[in-house]
C-alpha cells in the first residue's frame, strides 16, 4: 500500500478511536486520559497492531499538543494574577514541591537508578495535571469555591517551576557540566523574566497587536506566534511548553478569550494525541515489571498531594470542608509527568513505563479523590468524634474517699 494512504488510514483510525473513547468517557462522566494512554499501548511497540505509517505525523503533533495545552493554560492568566500568586502562595509552593519530589527520588534512588533519574522521577511525582484538575473543577461545579484559588495558586506556581526545572534536568541529561547548566540556567531565567516582564508592562500593547475580528487571522497570529516562540525556547534550552505557557500569560482581555474559544478544539485533538503518542512508544510487556512501585508510589503522592492542598487551603483560612477539597483536587497527575518522562528514558528506559503506569492510576484516581475525599474525611472525623463522645466517662472519685479523716468536732457550749 502506498505510504500516503496507510498514513490516511491510521490517522483517520487514530482520530475515530480517540472520539469515540472521548464520548466513552463522557458518558460515565470520567477523564479520557487514561483511555488515550491505553489505545496507545495498544496499537503502539508491541501491542496488537502497531502503527508504522502515521508515526513521524503522530510525534509532531504531541509536540504540538504539549505546546497548546500550555498555552491554553496561560491564557486564563493575567500576569498580575501571576504575580499576585507568586507572592501570596510561594511557601505553599515550597511545602508541595518537598511532600511530592521526595518521594519520587526516592524510589529512584532505591531502585538504583542513579542521581539523574531521581532528578526526573522528582519531576514525575511532583507535577499535578493542570489539565485534568481544570477539568474536574468545572465538571464538579467548584470554579467559584473559596478553594478553588487556593488550588489554582499551587498549579501556577508548579507550572512556573517548570521554567527553571526543565532546564536542569534537560542539562543533565545531556550530560553538561556544571558550568554548562548554570549557564543553561540562567539563560532560561532570563528569557522567563523579559517575557514576564513584557507581559506586565506591555501585555495591552502585544494583545492589540494580535487582536483581530477575523477569527481565522486570530488563530494564525495566536498560533504561529506560540510556534515561533515555543521554538526559540527550546532552542535556548528552555521547555517549549513553558514558552507556550508564556505567550499565554502574555495575552489578555479579548484577545485571550478569542483564542481561548478558537484553539481549545485544537488543544483537544493535539493532546489527545500526545497522549496516544507517549502510549504508542512503551511497551506493555514492560508495564507488570514496574506495577507495583507504580502503586506504591500513587498510593504515596496521592497522600502528599492531598496534605499539600489541606495545609495551603488552611493557611489561606478555608474551612474544614474546602480544605479537603483542595487536597483532593489536586492528586492528578497527567501531561507534565509524561513530559518529563518523555525526556528521560533515554537515560533509564524504566522510567516511561513506570510513569505511564503511575500517571494510569493517579489519572484515574484523581477525578474520585476531587469528589470523594472530604466526604470520606468528614465521615472518618464524624466517626471519631462518635466514639470519643460515647466511651464511659471516668468513675467519679469520692471525696471523702481520698481526703484524711476528719476528727469530730466538740459541740461548742455557750458561756455564761
Amino acid at each position: 500500500m502506498h505510504h500516503t494512504t496507510a498514513m490516511l488510514i491510521e490517522l483517520g483510525a487514530i482520530i475515530l478511536a480517540l472520539g469515540l473513547l472521548g464520548r466513552l468517557a463522557g458518558r460515565v462522566g470520567f477523564s479520557p486520559i487514561p483511555l488515550y494512554l491505553l489505545a496507545g499501548l495498544a496499537f503502539g511497540q508491541g501491542g496488537i497492531v502497531p502503527l508504522r505509517a502515521s508515526e513521524g505525523f503522530v510525534a509532531t503533533g504531541a509536540e504540538i499538543g504539549v505546546i497548546l495545552l500550555l498555552l491554553l493554560l496561560g491564557l486564563e492568566y493575567s500576569a498580575t494574577e501571576l504575580v499576585t500568586n507568586l507572592k501570596t502562595q510561594y511557601p505553599s509552593g515550597a511545602v508541595d514541591f518537598v511532600l511530592n519530589a521526595a518521594p519520587g527520588a526516592g524510589l529512584a534512588l532505591l531502585l538504583g537508578w542513579g542521581p539523574v533519574a531521581a532528578v526526573a522521577l522528582a519531576g514525575v511525582t511532583w507535577i499535578s495535571s493542570s489539565g485534568v484538575i481544570a477539568k474536574v473543577l468545572g465538571d464538579l461545579g467548584r470554579l467559584g469555591n473559596r478553594e478553588t484559588p487556593v488550588v489554582l495558586g499551587i498549579l501556577v506556581l508548579e507550572d512556573l517551576s517548570m521554567a527553571v526545572y526543565l532546564p536542569i534536568l534537560t542539562a543533565l541529561l545531556a550530560g553538561v557540566s556544571l558550568a554548562g547548566g548554570a549557564v543553561t540556567l540562567l539563560i532560561a531565567l532570563g528569557t522567563v523574566g523579559a517575557v514576564l516582564y513584557m507581559a506586565l508592562r506591555h501585555g495591552r500593547l502585544i494583545s492589540r497587536a494580535v487582536s483581530s475580528d477575523n477569527a481565522e487571522l486570530l488563530l494564525l497570529v495566536v498560533l504561529g506566534l506560540t510556534l515561533v516562540v515555543a521554538g526559540v525556547a527550546q532552542h535556548l534550552q528552555v521547555s517549549a511548553a513553558v514558552g507556550a505557557f508564556l505567550v499565554g500569560i502574555a495575552l489578555s482581555g479579548e484577545v485571550a478569550e478569542g483564542a481561548g474559544n478558537i484553539l481549545t478544539p485544537l488543544r483537544d485533538l493535539f493532546a489527545a494525541v500526545f497522549f496516544v503518542f507517549f502510549g504508542l512508544h512503551t511497551d506493555p510487556a514492560d508495564i507488570p515489571p514496574v506495577l507495583v512501585p507504580a502503586l506504591a508510589l500513587a498510593a504515596v503522592t496521592a497522600l502528599t498531594k492531598i496534605a499539600t492542598g489541606h495545609w495551603a487551603a488552611r493557611r489561606a483560612g478555608i474551612t474544614a470542608k474546602g480544605r479537603w477539597r483542595a487536597g483532593g483536587t489536586l492528586v492528578a497527575r497527567g501531561e507534565f509527568s509524561i513530559v518529563i518522562a518523555g525526556l528521560a528514558v533515554g537515560v533509564e528506559p524504566r522510567i516511561g513505563p513506570l510513569a505511564t503506569a503511575y500517571v494510569l492510576i493517579l489519572v484515574v484516581l484523581g477525578p474520585l479523590a476531587a469528589r470523594w475525599t472530604e466526604p470520606l474525611a468528614r465521615r472518618v472525623t464524624d466517626r471519631v468524634t462518635r466514639r470519643v463522645a460515647s466511651r464511659p466517662a471516668a468513675p467519679a472519685v469520692e471525696a471523702a474517699a481520698v481526703a484524711e479523716p476528719v476528727e469530730p468536732m466538740e459541740p461548742v457550749h455557750a458561756s455564761g
